[in-house]
């Protein structure tokens, strides 16, 4: 097997273990593609060529995220991480940690780590990497990973989602959900959301999005009802998929440009929490990205005109 060809093997693996390090799509790509070009520069072929790329683009992970987390103290509002339609990498024999280290929740509970806590927790609890390759991709001995795992472990017990384990009725529940932010339906939209449901949204300051998160079902149900038939009426279109492995929707213009993502986590029949994500830059790589502030100055346009209608309606 040529480098090429090993290399591309182990590409979506790379990719899987940056981006849970990153939170970024954009920045796995470039360490993924950074550790190619270091890999066709070795001169000698490594015992394992999974071994040791998975040790550089960790390596070239953490550098980035350290760098990263200061952008990140400045951040304008909310941030959540880049949301990520399918995950690349497949391991039936870990599919339940795969599963769960990819949700935009686990994402935000690994924010709480440091940049080396992360990375081993990936490589040990999602990755099910041996200590001593942990050891050898942080450049720490087993000893330190092991306190390391064990720190991560705690951090990330105290906050760590358990989400809807029956994905029909998962999936189930997000269609009505969608159905009903159509309608607009107040009534249809509380009965989805868990008392203590909170929605909140990032922008970034470079699109409209959520000053605050708002709690509780009955409000989220009332600003959902008020807000999103008129973004229908505006002709966004909804696609239905999954965001990170839970149950979401792209929104896009009547151009196919995507406006933004809306990701559900359910638990107990409920919704308990609705992220969007509507911050151009994280949206590049789903596609064209539409002016989100024009599409607002339409949705408020819509909204005036659906006043108006109804009130034409009612005399």
């Amino acid at each position: 097997m040529t480098k090429v060809e090993e290399f591309e093997e182990l590409r979506p693996l790379l990719f899987s273990i940056a981006y849970r390090i990153l939170g970024s799509v954009a920045e796995a790509e470039d360490a993924v593609q950074e550790t190619w070009l270091r890999y066709e520069q070795t001169g000698t072929r490594p015992a394992s060529a999974k071994a040791f790329l998975s040790a550089v683009v960790t390596r070239i992970s953490i550098d980035v995220l350290r760098s990263a987390r200061v952008r990140r103290e400045a951040y304008v509002g909310e941030w959540f991480p880049e949301p990520l339609l399918a995950d690349p990498y497949d391991d039936p024999e870990r599919s339940a940690e795969l599963a769960d280290s990819v949700s935009m929740a686990a994402l935000l509970l690994l924010e709480r780590l440091t940049p080396l806590e992360r990375a081993v927790f990936v490589l040990r609890e999602v990755f099910g990497f041996g200590f001593g390759e942990v050891a050898a991709a942080v450049g720490r001995s087993e000893a330190a990973c092991r306190q390391l795992t064990v720190r991560a472990r705690r951090h990330m017990d105290v906050g760590r989602p358990r989400f809807e384990a029956d994905r029909r009725e998962r999936d189930e529940l997000a269609a009505r959900f969608f159905d009903a932010l159509h309608d607009g339906d107040v009534d249809a939209l509380r009965e989805l959301l868990s008392a203590d449901v909170q929605m909140v949204g990032d922008g970034g300051g470079k699109a409209p999005a959520l000053a605050n998160t708002i709690f509780g079902a009955d409000k989220v149900a009332r600003l959902l009802a008020a807000y999103f038939p008129a973004v229908f009426r505006a002709d966004l279109g909804v696609e239905q998929c999954e965001i990170n492995g839970q149950p979401g929707a792209v929104f896009r213009d009547g151009n196919g440009n995507v406006a933004g993502t809306v990701s559900l986590d359910v638990l107990d029949g409920r919704i308990q929490t609705i992220r969007s994500v509507v911050n151009p830059d994280k949206l590049a790589h789903l596609g064209p990205v539409a002016d989100g502030w024009a599409l607002a100055r339409e949705v408020k346009r819509a909204r005036a005109a659906g006043v108006e209608q109804a009130l034409d309606e009612g005399r």
